[in-house]
């Protein structure tokens, strides 16, 4: 596990973040943005309905550096428009191609004239087709500039060690030792930056560190002469003498090379680094036309997460001098607790001052990168009109304060470990009054060609109720690159002489003749997550702050969570943000309106209960100022994070002694007893169920309504097998004033549907919900006729023994699969009794008709051939159990004929349910097609579509490409298992019955009032 951050004495913090945000954050940030001044979901329906393109989910789009054509650049835009998604990020990725020759780096590499040319034809489809273009800052990952040097000042770099043991009395005489590591590749100077000796304390040694005597340091570098050293250690005990030598890391970026010159990473610490790269994008890249589209387009500049590899320490040449100015104390004598070997620590002094070091190291390093490398890099994207969208970790920094500072902060469903470490971003993104929280969302190892959207849905229901509502879908391969096989270039496949990660989403999919269902559901989810301001119920408060960890909250992660409460994380700097005030017993009023603050010890060093003075005292003045506080542990005898000044630890006490004194302040030792501490502040969540389940929620609040997203979901992506389906009463707070109802917003279909049962109780609805694994609802809390329905006034139900009770055309109704007499209990105190004719039996089509559309490659890699075949069927299989499709992939259309009965009538109708589909489906009836339908529960409501008599119905199925791809390219994907597509079923068609209740009609037709 990574060392921690330490959120202490933030001098130099400050300086990169909470100046950065409190000492403007109008600009710098923007303002949190009070929920009633969101513009309000506006026109009826289509606002839901019709997302704009700006909400839309989009690609993370491959291109073989610049060897790419403006004329297929432009196709692929409209390929990609056309589908209903919203944008891309031009990122220069190619791992599947070993010969990186055949990519003629020289003359079509990153930034070279015909990479240009490729962006700007990209830039020039997109703003009339209206979508948006980011583009990564530098080929592949990590940022880097062609030309570069691993000597130069601006390259990453590393601090490597070297050693040597002495016994008590010996002399070492020689040259200094030099690391233990060999320099990368192209790294041709080091510097000495010290040399060291340390007397060896046994009683510190750990399984892997050695353990050293912090007293028994002594400094040699002034007695190194012409890089030879003498020197006798004093008797008794053993002694190492350590040298440190500051030297390029030589990293470069991932699978190059991608141009020429070679491109090396950027010192991500240092201002110089960052300079490297706007210097090089105002030099060489930004042209005249490149700049006024890359304006008109108005999009993001990227960076992915910061994978910077070295054998030793991160370093950059100022961070001697920044720990002083932070820390108040000289690094040099720290040095031996921080060198790495390979990412493992190799000496150690006493634990807690060992502890109480690497954060005060590594919350400098963390006020470096925000300061000198993000906000930079941000502050120059608008001078270009454009944002900073970024994965602010793979580093021990705080990515909570990061996230703060960022135009868009984005995790990723492959490199998240659960559902919290979204949490902490979203953390961040709240309380600086930001509104998105993007995802790199989709990358499956060894999935290539065999990703279903259903498990792409599966994965992003939790992240969107953590907090995520962007989707950049990893990802969509230009079409060809020289020497690629059927269907196409593919970025990651193969991988390693395998199926790589993620997959290559278009044309070259079956499903995507389907994909504008997806893009449709997932640009309505976004649209409500990005709609007015996000609500949680909980700040956690964060010690270390970085995420990518998997490290959540005690009581409410395992506890809270299945209980309806929701959580975000918070560290040190954003308690200087402009929004960390109290009003009306919360946090952040105008933004994330936290209900209470829970403190507890760091995860990251062993649950020690620690808090920085400046924390302490920020906190103690957010309880003083109403804010209920939880602390769990022994904060009574708390320490600092960092190395303490003479007298701190007292003065910390002293603070905590004062808050832990206040009346809305509870400390607790037993995490079972957090919920009952809540209770006794009068803390409650906005969304609870009595019973623990798997629903997850969020919330967003808007001028106009209350949004609860609802997801049945799972913590992680890596919880095996799918969650079980849920069914059980919940109940949601209004937090706006006056009337309002509750909406059924389907993201599968657009509509937006008054509920007909639920009950009131003050401010609470309870209604009931039922999802099968991965499945979502949301529900919306708004003004009576907020979306154009003509139920708003309408009385409702309150309980029913029939099937179902909805509002249809003629008002209030319920349905039912059999006939009866139904009892239905209406809102306003009085019940009705509903009588319903016969319904036939449930129908089980006996045999269907399939007419395939198999596909194979064609002359040409991007070509595809599809070769027809029709199959009658008495039984439905996957295709991998019929003969003739064992090895097929394309499009399936399955029809049957169903009879129904002379007495059927227009208030009849029925649910068609598929059983197992795999993958994306469409229905029609008589030649009608159907509304999308939701892919993770199969069942379509074919209303009135029915006739007397024969009725044909279809289900067109298309598959994933894996199971051709096995046998046509056995090299690379016949390791995958052969999988089991198409119509499986069982397949039923149930029939219902609607009667209106009497005395309930539309309202404003002799409605019961």
């Amino acid at each position: 596990m990574h060392e921690a951050i330490r959120i202490s004495r933030r001098t130099v913090l400050a300086a990169g973040v909470a100046a950065g945000l409190a000492a403007g954050a109008a600009t710098a940030l923007g303002a949190a943005v009070p929920a009633a001044a969101v513009p309000a979901v506006g026109s009826g329906a289509d606002w839901f309905a019709d997302p704009a393109k700006s909400v839309r989910p989009r690609f993370r789009w491959w291109w073989p550096d610049g060897l790419v054509d403006p004329d297929e650049i432009a196709r692929e835009i409209d390929q990609i428009a056309d589908a209903g998604f919203g944008g891309v990020e031009i990122a220069a990725v190619h791992h599947s191609i070993k010969d990186k020759s055949v990519l003629d780096t020289a003359h079509h590499g990153w930034g070279s004239r015909p990479w240009r040319d490729g962006v700007e034809a990209a830039l020039r489809r997109a703003v009339r087709r209206g979508l948006t273009v980011d583009i990564t800052l530098g080929p592949s990952w990590p940022v880097a500039v062609p030309g570069l040097t691993p000597d130069d000042e601006a390259a990453a770099q590393e601090l490597a060690h070297g050693r040597a043991a002495l016994t008590g009395g010996s002399t070492y005489q020689g040259p200094v030792p030099p690391p233990v590591h060999a320099p990368a590749a192209g790294v041709t100077r080091q510097r000495l930056l010290a040399v060291q000796a340390a007397r060896v304390d046994t009683a510190n040694s750990t399984r892997k560190e050695t353990g050293l005597d912090p007293a028994g340091v002594q400094d040699l570098t002034a007695t190194v002469t012409d890089g030879t050293l003498t020197w006798t250690a004093p008797e008794g005990g053993d002694w190492v003498l350590i040298s440190y030598w500051v030297r390029g890391s030589g990293q470069q970026p991932e699978s190059g090379p991608h141009s020429a010159p070679a491109a090396y990473a950027v010192d991500h610490f240092s201002a110089a680094g960052t300079t490297a790269v706007t210097s090089y994008w105002e030099e060489h890249l930004l042209t005249p036309s490149l700049r006024r589209l890359l304006r008109a387009a108005g999009g993001s500049f990227f960076e992915d997460s910061v994978e910077l590899e070295t054998d030793g320490l991160n370093w950059t040449p100022g961070l001697p001098e920044a720990f002083e100015k932070h820390t108040g104390r000289p690094l040099l004598p720290y040095l031996p607790a921080l060198v790495l070997d390979n990412s493992n620590q190799v000496f150690a002094f006493e634990a807690q001052l060992t502890r109480q070091i690497r954060h005060d190291f590594w919350e400098t390093v963390s006020g470096l990168f925000n300061r000198n490398h993000l906000k930079a890099l941000r502050d120059w994207a608008h001078t270009l009109d454009m944002t900073l969208r970024s994965q602010p970790y793979g580093l021990q920094t705080d990515a909570i304060a990061s996230a703060a500072l960022l135009d868009v902060p984005e995790g990723e469903s492959l490199g998240f470990k659960n559902l919290d470490d979204y949490r902490c971003l979203a953390g961040g993104r709240d309380m600086a009054g930001r509104t998105v929280l993007s995802c790199e969302a989709g990358a499956y190892n060894g999935s290539a060609y065999s990703t279903t959207w259903d498990r792409f849905l599966r994965t992003m229901g939790g992240a969107y109720a953590a907090g995520v509502n962007q989707t950049v879908i990893h990802g969509f391969s230009y079409a060809t690159a020289p020497g690629v096989n059927w269907p196409g270039f593919a970025a990651f496949s193969p991988y390693n002489g395998a199926a790589g990660y993620g997959e290559s989403w278009g044309p070259r999919q079956p499903t995507w003749r389907h994909a504008e269902d997806i893009s449709g559901y997932l640009g309505r989810v976004h649209r409500v997550l990005q709609s007015g301001t996000a609500r949680a119920d909980v700040a956690v408060f964060r010690q270390t702050g970085y995420t990518a960890t998997g490290i959540g909250a005690s009581w409410f992660t395992a506890t809270g969570v299945p209980l309806g409460w929701t959580h975000q994380f918070l560290s040190g700097p954003l308690l200087d943000l402009p929004s960390a005030t109290v009003s009306g017993g919360r946090l952040a009023p105008d933004g994330p309106a936290y209900k209470a603050l829970f403190v507890e010890g760091d995860f990251f060093y062993g649950s020690t209960p620690t808090l920085a003075v400046e924390d302490a005292r920020k906190i103690l003045a957010l309880a003083e100022a109403g804010l209920p506080v939880i602390l769990f542990g022994a904060f009574d005898q708390a320490l600092t994070p960092g190395v303490p000044n003479q007298g701190e630890t007292d003065r910390l006490r002293a603070l905590l002694t004062r808050l832990l004194a206040l009346p809305r302040v509870r400390r607790v030792t037993d995490k079972a007893l957090v919920g009952d501490a809540l209770a006794a502040l009068g803390v409650s969540a906005d969304v609870r169920h009595a019973t623990p389940s798997t629903l997850l929620n969020a919330h967003r609040v808007t001028a106009d309504a209350d949004f609860y997203y609802l997801c049945n979901g799972k913590h992680a992506e890596t919880v095996k097998p799918p969650v079980a389906a849920i069914d059980h009463d919940v109940t949601l707070r209004r937090t706006r004033g006056g009337r309002t109802v509750p909406y059924l917003l389907d993201p599968w279909t657009g509509e937006a549907v008054r509920l007909a049962r639920y009950t009131e109780d003050g401010d609470d609805i309870t209604l009931r919900v039922a999802l099968q694994s991965g499945q979502t609802m949301i529900v919306a809390l708004g003004r009576p006729g907020l979306f154009g329905d003509r139920h708003g006034s309408s009385p409702h139900a309150e309980a029913t023994d029939a099937d179902a009770v909805l509002f249809t055309q003629r008002g209030l109704t319920v349905r039912a699969r059999t006939a009866g007499t139904w009892t239905t209990r209406l809102s306003r105190g009085r019940s009705v009794t509903t009588r319903t004719p016969a319904v036939p039996a449930p129908i089980t089509p006996a045999r269907w008709t399939l007419d395939v559309e198999d596909w194979y490659p064609g002359p040409e890699p991007t070509r595809t051939e599809r070769v027809r075949r029709t199959l009658t069927l008495d039984t439905l299989k996957p295709w991998s159990q019929i003969p003739e499709l064992a090895d097929s992939a394309g499009v399936g259309r399955y029809r049957t004929t169903v009879t129904l009965p002379a007495d059927w009538t227009p208030s009849h109708g029925a649910g068609l349910e598929l059983g197992q589909v795999s993958d994306t489906f469409r229905v029609s009836v008589n030649g009608r097609r159907l509304p999308p339908a939701d892919r993770l529960h199969p069942v379509v409501d074919l209303g009135s579509r029915l006739r007397r008599g024969e009725n044909t119905i279809e289900v067109e199925v298309a598959t994933p490409l894996i199971n051709r791809l096995r046998v046509v390219q056995p090299t690379v994907f016949g390791g995958v298992a052969r999988q089991d597509h198409g119509l499986v079923g069982p397949v039923r068609l149930v029939p219902y019955v609607q009667a209106p209740v009497s005395g309930v009609q539309v309202a404003g037709q002799g409605a019961d009032r």
